[in-house]
């Protein structure tokens, strides 16, 4: 089964991306963002409108160098899915390595694969805010979802 991987490339020290996704995700994935994402145990929901939601515990904070979201709860109501829950029980692991004067982002989202119906809404999703986390992190301006 291949798992949704994705490696990028940042201007940004490792300590610089690991705060952006501990501690600033509403200003690039989304500003509908309640809860705390900061230390392992915590719990937060990202939402974008009414219709979408995920509730995200942090299962491993390991440094500047990986974090693990597991997925607890989860909506995508849009039409198009029959399952619209697709995303509970999976986990999101962003792997945070310092190469030269770059930071290596790899993003592998356990449980999101091909043979899912959201796969292709959702990684593309993916990489909408994963360009969104490097354009915050290298401008100082991402393009999170607005309200």
């Amino acid at each position: 089964m291949n798992n949704y991987s994705n490696t990028i490339e940042i201007k940004a020290r490792p300590d610089e991306v690991y705060d952006a996704l501990t501690h600033k995700i509403p200003l690039w994935w989304t500003e509908m963002f309640k809860g705390s994402s900061g230390k392992a145990g915590e719990v937060f929901t990202v939402r974008f409108g009414d219709h979408i939601h995920k509730t995200i515990q942090v299962k491993e904070i390991e440094g500047n160098s990986k974090i693990i979201w597991y997925i607890e709860d989860s909506l995508i109501a849009i039409p198009e899915l029959k399952n619209q829950t697709e995303w509970i029980g999976t986990t999101v692991i962003w792997e945070i390595e310092e190469k030269e004067n770059l930071t290596l982002l790899k993003l592998t989202h356990i449980g999101l694969h091909p043979f899912i119906e959201c796969y292709d809404i959702c990684s593309n999703g993916w990489v909408q805010f994963i360009n969104s986390l490097k354009l915050f992190l290298e401008t100082g301006k991402g393009i999170p979802y607005k309200e």
